[in-house]
Protein backbone atom coordinates (compact mmCIF):
# COMPACT_ATOMS: atom_id res chain seq x y z
CA UNK A 1 0.00 0.00 0.00
CA UNK A 2 1.65 3.22 -1.14
CA UNK A 3 0.59 6.10 1.08
CA UNK A 4 2.12 9.54 1.36
CA UNK A 5 4.58 10.06 4.20
CA UNK A 6 3.84 12.81 6.68
CA UNK A 7 5.75 16.03 6.24
CA UNK A 8 8.09 17.36 8.93
CA UNK A 9 5.38 19.88 9.90
CA UNK A 10 2.82 17.09 10.23
CA UNK A 11 5.21 15.06 12.39
CA UNK A 12 5.86 18.01 14.69
CA UNK A 13 2.13 18.70 14.90
CA UNK A 14 1.62 15.08 16.03
CA UNK A 15 3.45 15.66 19.34
CA UNK A 16 1.07 14.69 22.18
CA UNK A 17 -1.57 13.38 19.74
CA UNK A 18 -2.85 9.83 20.11
CA UNK A 19 -3.82 6.88 17.95
CA UNK A 20 -7.23 5.24 18.49
CA UNK A 21 -7.15 1.81 20.11
CA UNK A 22 -7.86 -1.21 17.95
CA UNK A 23 -9.82 -3.10 20.58
CA UNK A 24 -12.87 -5.24 21.18
CA UNK A 25 -14.17 -7.46 23.95
CA UNK A 26 -12.79 -10.95 24.55
CA UNK A 27 -9.74 -10.73 22.30
CA UNK A 28 -7.18 -13.52 22.38
CA UNK A 29 -4.35 -10.98 22.70
CA UNK A 30 -4.21 -7.25 23.38
CA UNK A 31 -0.81 -5.94 22.29
CA UNK A 32 0.23 -2.85 24.24
CA UNK A 33 2.92 -0.60 22.80
CA UNK A 34 4.74 1.93 24.95
CA UNK A 35 3.33 5.00 23.19
CA UNK A 36 2.74 6.10 19.60
CA UNK A 37 5.55 7.48 17.52
CA UNK A 38 5.06 10.87 15.90
CA UNK A 39 4.75 9.04 12.59
CA UNK A 40 1.98 6.77 13.90
CA UNK A 41 0.11 9.72 15.38
CA UNK A 42 0.45 11.70 12.15
CA UNK A 43 -1.06 8.89 10.06
CA UNK A 44 -3.44 7.58 12.75
CA UNK A 45 -2.31 3.94 12.74
CA UNK A 46 -0.31 1.79 15.14
CA UNK A 47 3.34 0.88 14.54
CA UNK A 48 3.34 2.89 11.30
CA UNK A 49 6.89 4.22 11.33
CA UNK A 50 8.68 2.58 8.38
CA UNK A 51 11.48 1.12 10.57
CA UNK A 52 9.07 -0.50 13.01
CA UNK A 53 9.10 -4.30 12.78
CA UNK A 54 5.79 -5.04 14.53
CA UNK A 55 3.89 -6.13 11.42
CA UNK A 56 6.73 -8.26 10.05
CA UNK A 57 7.22 -9.81 13.49
CA UNK A 58 3.54 -10.71 13.87
CA UNK A 59 3.60 -12.48 10.53
CA UNK A 60 6.93 -14.25 11.15
CA UNK A 61 5.66 -15.47 14.55
CA UNK A 62 2.45 -16.88 13.05
CA UNK A 63 -0.10 -14.34 14.27
CA UNK A 64 -1.10 -13.09 10.81
CA UNK A 65 -1.40 -14.95 7.48
CA UNK A 66 0.58 -12.20 5.72
CA UNK A 67 2.44 -9.02 6.61
CA UNK A 68 -0.25 -6.44 7.27
CA UNK A 69 0.28 -2.77 6.62
CA UNK A 70 -0.17 -0.39 9.55
CA UNK A 71 -3.11 0.99 7.55
CA UNK A 72 -4.76 -2.42 7.94
CA UNK A 73 -4.42 -2.46 11.74
CA UNK A 74 -8.18 -2.95 12.21
CA UNK A 75 -7.90 -6.31 10.42
CA UNK A 76 -6.30 -7.63 13.59
CA UNK A 77 -9.73 -7.67 15.27
CA UNK A 78 -10.99 -10.41 12.96
CA UNK A 79 -7.98 -12.50 13.99
CA UNK A 80 -8.71 -11.99 17.69
CA UNK A 81 -6.01 -9.41 18.37
CA UNK A 82 -6.00 -5.75 19.31
CA UNK A 83 -3.56 -2.90 19.89
CA UNK A 84 -3.36 -0.17 22.50
CA UNK A 85 -0.62 1.87 24.16
CA UNK A 86 0.59 2.19 27.72
CA UNK A 87 0.75 5.98 27.29
CA UNK A 88 -1.54 7.56 24.71
CA UNK A 89 0.51 10.65 23.85
CA UNK A 90 2.87 10.55 20.89
CA UNK A 91 6.53 11.45 21.27
CA UNK A 92 9.61 11.18 19.09
CA UNK A 93 11.14 8.65 21.52
CA UNK A 94 9.75 6.59 24.37
CA UNK A 95 12.40 7.97 26.72
CA UNK A 96 10.52 11.30 26.62
CA UNK A 97 7.85 9.77 28.87
CA UNK A 98 7.95 10.39 32.60
CA UNK A 99 7.77 7.72 35.29
CA UNK A 100 4.44 9.28 36.35
CA UNK A 101 3.03 8.81 32.83
CA UNK A 102 4.15 5.18 32.77
CA UNK A 103 2.57 4.49 36.18
CA UNK A 104 -0.65 6.18 35.06
CA UNK A 105 -0.49 4.04 31.92
CA UNK A 106 -0.38 0.92 34.08
CA UNK A 107 -3.59 2.04 35.79
CA UNK A 108 -5.28 2.82 32.46
CA UNK A 109 -4.21 -0.55 31.02
CA UNK A 110 -5.57 -2.34 34.08
CA UNK A 111 -8.95 -0.64 33.61
CA UNK A 112 -8.94 -1.40 29.88
CA UNK A 113 -8.08 -5.07 30.48
CA UNK A 114 -10.91 -5.42 32.99
CA UNK A 115 -13.37 -3.76 30.63
CA UNK A 116 -12.43 -5.64 27.44
CA UNK A 117 -11.35 -8.97 29.02
CA UNK A 118 -8.60 -10.12 26.64
CA UNK A 119 -7.14 -13.54 27.35
CA UNK A 120 -3.59 -12.14 27.27
CA UNK A 121 -2.21 -8.61 27.61
CA UNK A 122 1.23 -8.22 26.03
CA UNK A 123 3.37 -5.23 26.93
CA UNK A 124 5.90 -4.48 24.17
CA UNK A 125 8.94 -2.97 25.82
CA UNK A 126 11.04 -4.32 28.68
CA UNK A 127 12.29 -1.02 30.12
CA UNK A 128 8.85 0.60 30.00
CA UNK A 129 7.27 -2.44 31.66
CA UNK A 130 9.87 -2.46 34.41
CA UNK A 131 9.23 1.22 35.13
CA UNK A 132 5.43 1.19 34.80
CA UNK A 133 4.88 -1.97 36.81
CA UNK A 134 7.67 -1.45 39.39
CA UNK A 135 9.26 -4.73 38.33
CA UNK A 136 12.95 -3.84 37.84
CA UNK A 137 14.00 -7.44 37.19
CA UNK A 138 11.20 -8.45 34.81
CA UNK A 139 12.33 -10.46 31.81
CA UNK A 140 10.75 -11.37 28.48
CA UNK A 141 7.98 -13.94 28.75
CA UNK A 142 4.89 -14.59 30.84
CA UNK A 143 4.70 -12.59 34.05
CA UNK A 144 3.28 -13.66 37.40
CA UNK A 145 0.96 -10.64 37.46
CA UNK A 146 -2.48 -10.85 35.86
CA UNK A 147 -5.25 -8.42 34.97
CA UNK A 148 -8.22 -10.30 36.36
CA UNK A 149 -8.30 -13.44 34.23
CA UNK A 150 -5.91 -12.03 31.60
CA UNK A 151 -2.41 -13.41 31.56
CA UNK A 152 0.36 -10.82 31.18
CA UNK A 153 3.33 -11.24 28.85
CA UNK A 154 6.33 -9.04 28.30
CA UNK A 155 7.90 -8.97 24.85
CA UNK A 156 10.63 -6.83 23.27
CA UNK A 157 9.69 -3.55 21.65
CA UNK A 158 9.62 -4.04 17.85
CA UNK A 159 10.84 -0.49 17.17
CA UNK A 160 13.70 -0.23 14.74
CA UNK A 161 15.43 1.76 17.49
CA UNK A 162 15.64 -1.43 19.60
CA UNK A 163 19.01 -2.69 18.40
CA UNK A 164 19.10 -5.51 20.98
CA UNK A 165 16.75 -7.60 18.83
CA UNK A 166 16.95 -8.40 15.14
CA UNK A 167 13.80 -9.46 13.28
CA UNK A 168 14.55 -13.19 13.72
CA UNK A 169 15.02 -12.68 17.47
CA UNK A 170 11.75 -10.76 17.73
CA UNK A 171 9.91 -13.43 15.75
CA UNK A 172 11.25 -16.16 18.04
CA UNK A 173 10.21 -14.29 21.21
CA UNK A 174 6.74 -13.56 19.82
CA UNK A 175 6.36 -17.14 18.57
CA UNK A 176 6.69 -18.41 22.15
CA UNK A 177 3.56 -16.39 22.98
CA UNK A 178 1.80 -17.52 19.80
CA UNK A 179 2.50 -21.16 20.61
CA UNK A 180 1.34 -20.72 24.22
CA UNK A 181 -2.00 -19.23 23.24
CA UNK A 182 -2.46 -21.79 20.46
CA UNK A 183 -1.85 -24.62 22.95
CA UNK A 184 -4.27 -23.01 25.43
CA UNK A 185 -6.93 -22.76 22.71
CA UNK A 186 -6.66 -26.47 21.83
CA UNK A 187 -6.60 -27.64 25.46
Amino acid sequence: MNTPRPTRAQLLAAYNASVPDVIARDLRVLFCGINPSLYSAAVGHHFARPGNRFWKTLHAAGFTPRVLSPFEDRELLALGYGVTNLVARATARADELTSHELAAGRTALTIKARRYRPQVVVVLGVSAYRAAFAQPKATVGEQTQTFGNARVWLLPNPSGLNAHYQLADLAQAYRVLHDAITEAKTS
